[in-house]
C-alpha cells in the first residue's frame, strides 16, 4: 500500500530480494511504473475498495496476503495496518508506526486477538556503525553519562509544503516525519528518556534537548538546504547525517542502502521490531510536537541559532 511513495521502491528492492512475489498493490496515484521493474505481473489497484476486493477474494487461496507492507502517508499508517488485520496478515509497516502512543495499545489489544503481527522498518538498529556504539555503551561503564550532539539536514524543495508532509496533521511535523527513526536509535542505544525540552521548532526545522538514561542529547533536524555545511554544498550533497559522542563523530553516511532487505530478512525470519519497540521513539515525537518551545535557553544545539525564515507559502 503506497505504491506511488518515495519509500516504495525500497521495500519492492527487499521483497524481490528476499525471495518473495509482490501479489496485489495499491495506490490513489497510477504514477507506479516503476513497478515493471520488480514486479510487472502484479495487480495493481487506484481505489482502495477493488484493491480490498482482491485481497479478500484470494484470502483462503494460496496466493493469500501473508504481509501487508504499508508505505502509505503516516496519519494512515493506524487505519491501514487495522486493515491488514482484517486480512489475517502480519503487517510490515514504515516509520512512524503511528503517529500518538494511545495508538499503540489499541493495536496490541487488536494484535492479541488477530492471527497477524505488526512490524515496524526500525532500520538503524541494523546499521553495523549503530550496531558498534550500542555494544560500546552496553559493555561500557553502566554509571557513564555520554554527551552527545545529533545533526541531521536532508533538505527539502517548496513541493514539501505542498503535499501530505508538510501538514503536522498528517506527517506528525518535521521530528516525526524525519527524525523517528534518529529517535528511536538513540532510545535503543541510550535507554528511556527523562528528560525531553523543545528549543526551536518550526515549519522547517526542531531543536531540541533529550536525556536519556544513559546520554545528554543535543539534537538539530532540518530540511533547509541552508543549513548544510559549507563543503556539503561544495559537492552538492542535500544531505548532512552526523553524530557526535563524547567529540568522537560516528560515520554512518554509508550502508543505507540494503538496510530495508536486511530488515525484511528479520522480519520473515520472526526477529522484526513489533508494536512495543516502536513505543519509545512515538512517545518522544508525541511529545516534540505538543511541546512549547523554549527559545535559546539552557543547553541547546549550536545551529539552533539559524535565524528562522518565513514560510515558502506566505513569502
Amino acid at each position: 500500500m503506497g505504491l506511488g511513495g518515495y519509500i516504495a521502491p525500497r521495500h519492492l528492492k527487499a521483497i524481490k530480494e528476499t525471495g518473495n512475489k509482490l501479489i496485489a498493490s495499491y495506490d490513489t496515484r497510477d504514477s507506479v511504473g516503476i513497478i515493471d521493474s520488480f514486479f510487472p505481473e502484479a495487480s495493481f489497484f487506484t481505489e482502495m475498495e477493488l484493491f480490498d476486493r482482491h485481497c479478500s477474494k484470494i484470502m483462503n487461496s494460496e496466493q493469500r496476503v501473508e504481509y501487508l507492507s504499508i508505505c502509505t502517508p503516516n496519519y494512515l499508517h493506524d487505519a491501514h495496518i487495522r486493515y491488514g488485520f482484517r486480512l489475517g496478515a502480519d503487517v510490515i509497516c514504515e516509520k512512524p508506526l503511528v503517529l500518538n502512543p494511545w495508538n499503540i495499545d489499541a493495536l496490541l489489544k487488536i494484535e492479541a486477538e488477530s492471527k497477524g503481527k505488526v512490524y515496524n522498518i526500525l532500520q538503524l538498529r541494523l546499521h553495523d556503525a549503530i550496531k558498534k556504539v550500542k555494544n560500546k555503551v552496553d559493555e561500557g561503564d553502566p554509571s557513564k553519562i555520554y554527551d552527545v550532539d545529533l545533526t541531521y539536514i536532508t533538505s527539502r524543495g517548496n513541493w514539501y509544503y505542498a503535499s501530505w508532509k508538510g501538514e503536522d496533521r498528517k506527517s506528525g511535523g518535521i521530528a516525526t516525519n524525519i527524525g523517528v527513526h534518529f529517535y528511536d536509535m538513540l532510545a535503543w542505544i541510550f535507554g528511556k528518556v527523562n528528560k525531553n525540552v523543545v528549543h526551536v521548532s518550526s515549519h522547517d526545522r526542531v531543536a531540541g534537548y533529550l536525556e536519556f538514561e544513559k546520554a545528554r542529547v543535543r539534537y538539530f533536524l532540518s530540511i533547509n538546504v541552508d543549513h548544510l555545511p559549507k563543503n556539503a554544498k561544495a559537492q552538492g550533497i542535500r544531505t548532512y547525517r552526523s553524530i557526535v559522542i563524547e567529540n568522537d563523530e560516528v560515520e554512518f553516511s554509508g550502508g543505507f542502502a540494503d538496510l530495508h532487505t536486511e530488515s525484511y530478512k528479520e522480519i520473515l525470519a520472526s526477529r522484526g521490531f513489533g508494536l512495543e519497540e516502536a513505543r519509545n521513539s512515538i512517545e518522544i515525537v508525541h511529545a516534540i510536537r505538543n511541546s512549547a518551545p523554549i527559545g535559546l535557553s539552557g543547553d541547546y544545539h549550536p545551529m539552533a541559532k539559524f535565524p528562522v525564515g518565513r514560510h515558502p507559502f506566505y513569502k
